[in-house]
């Protein structure tokens, strides 16, 4: 069955019920044991749109460098973060909305319409939306997100590894790999953990328990 390929017609619909811009939103990072959650907001020029844009975890590493680089020069992009202690506090869903708030803002404009990838709307945007499930296979401003998003927070992380060699976040992005999981257990707990998720908050416990 072949792979959907995202195109325009969420956002010409969109346009043909209401005002514009149309703003694409999608975020990356709920997953991982450490790092920020990031997410972006994505207004396309149709008149120049790079080729090739589609679903981030389709892309290779280099496709998603070279896109996210074409996307910055042709669109208009916000980005936005929620912290680790933010996502502790709040719980990742609500930093996750709080990511895409960020980035909308970012932008610089307010958008007419938002098309966000998930099945929920981040409550507080400033204009009416729709969320799209695998809505970063449906339409090409949310795909367009997936990657810029998805670029930043590596970027993020690939830092974060130089500072905190041993995880390796460079090549996980600090998802719950195995290398990850065995360098959390031998090396500890760094501040860039997420300490409200199971895995570290099980080994901050353990070590609780043996320290009494």
């Amino acid at each position: 069955m072949a792979r959907p390929v995202p195109d325009l017609s969420l956002e010409a619909e969109a346009l043909a019920n209401g005002p514009g811009p149309v703003v694409g939103i999608d975020e990356v990072g709920r997953g991982p044991l450490c790092g920020p959650v990031t997410a972006a907001a994505v207004i396309l020029d149709p008149a120049h749109l790079p080729q090739g844009i589609s679903d981030s975890k389709t892309l290779s590493s280099a496709t998603r460098e070279r896109l996210a680089e074409e996307i910055h020069a042709s669109a208009r992009v916000g980005i936005g973060h929620a912290s680790v202690e933010e996502i502790d506090a709040l719980n990742i869903l609500q930093a996750s909305f709080l990511a895409m708030r960020r980035a909308v803002a970012a932008l610089g404009v307010t958008p007419g319409f938002a098309l966000i990838d998930g099945n929920r709307l981040p409550p507080g945007l400033p204009c009416p939306g729709l969320a799209v499930v695998k809505g970063d296979g449906r339409s090409l401003s949310i795909a367009a997100a997936s990657i810029v998003a998805k670029v930043a927070r590596d970027r993020i992380m690939v830092d974060l590894a130089q500072q905190h060699p041993g995880y390796g976040w460079e090549r996980n992005a600090g998802y719950p790999t195995k290398d990850h999981l065995q360098a959390l257990l031998d090396l500890g707990v760094t501040p860039h953990h997420r300490r409200s998720f199971r895995p570290v908050h099980n080994i901050l416990y353990q070590d609780v328990s043996i320290t009494r």
